[in-house]
């Protein structure tokens, strides 16, 4: 699970990112409203933990600028302001859940298993389908023709970002994104590597899919005559 964390307090940024890393989650630290609404656009996070008094941009106008967006990754807010018309307001502009500082990891983290446990994500998980291809995230399986197979985890979300794309051809920087995240330095071979290794998922399923390169821009997910 992939989560951003916009807290500008370096040691309690710091201390989170820690814990978080700790328990098995990927996260990309911000300390800015500005860079957390960059990010938040990204649609990359499975939820988004927003401090509200945040620099540059108040993390209640990242959300509220997030949700007209239509992007409806969940978000806890993180906040010192814990009166009940402090929480109204942040779940009326679209935040899943309100945690009040100071608190204990093992609340956040609980907090973190609630929401995503709702049935939103669920729908973000759902079997997709393309062609003679069948995605089961929940098993990690990729099923064809021919056989099944399972994914890693790079080559999971490369297989979503094309099915989400409706065959529209991606740039080489938004699968990057995508797969590594905005903070990565991974160099661009990785990319190439992880297509290859994509290629032969799909032959070995029997698929008429094809990983088509489109010289000077990236790829695209097209399908064989």
């Amino acid at each position: 699970m992939r989560i951003l964390l916009a807290e500008d307090d370096e040691k309690l940024n710091e201390t989170l990112v820690y814990g978080l890393t700790q328990a098995g989650f990927t996260v990309d630290a911000c300390f800015d409203g500005e860079d957390a609404l960059f990010y938040g656009e990204q649609n990359i996070y499975d939820i988004i933990l927003l401090d509200r008094m945040l620099p540059c941009m108040e993390g209640t106008d990242v959300l509220a600028s997030l949700r007209e967006k239509g992007i409806s990754t969940p978000v806890i807010l993180i906040t010192a302001l814990g009166t009940l018309s402090d929480k109204v307001e942040g779940l009326d502009l679209g935040a899943d859940d309100y945690l009040v500082k100071p608190f204990a990891l093992e609340e956040l983290l609980a907090r973190i298993r609630c929401v995503a446990r709702r049935p939103r994500r669920i729908v973000d998980e759902e079997t997709r389908s393309l062609a003679d291809i069948v995605w089961l995230p929940a098993e990690n399986r990729l099923a064809g023709p021919v056989g099944n197979c399972t994914l890693s985890r790079r080559e999971a979300a490369l297989l979503e970002a094309f099915l989400k794309s409706g065959g529209a051809t991606l740039s080489r920087s938004h699968l990057l994104l995508k797969v590594w995240g905005p903070d990565s330095d991974v160099e661009e071979g990785n990319l190439d590597n992880y297509i290859h290794f994509l290629r032969r998922r799909l032959k070995t399923v029997g698929s008429r899919l094809n990983l088509k390169t489109v010289r000077g821009v990236g790829y695209a997910l097209t399908e064989l005559p």
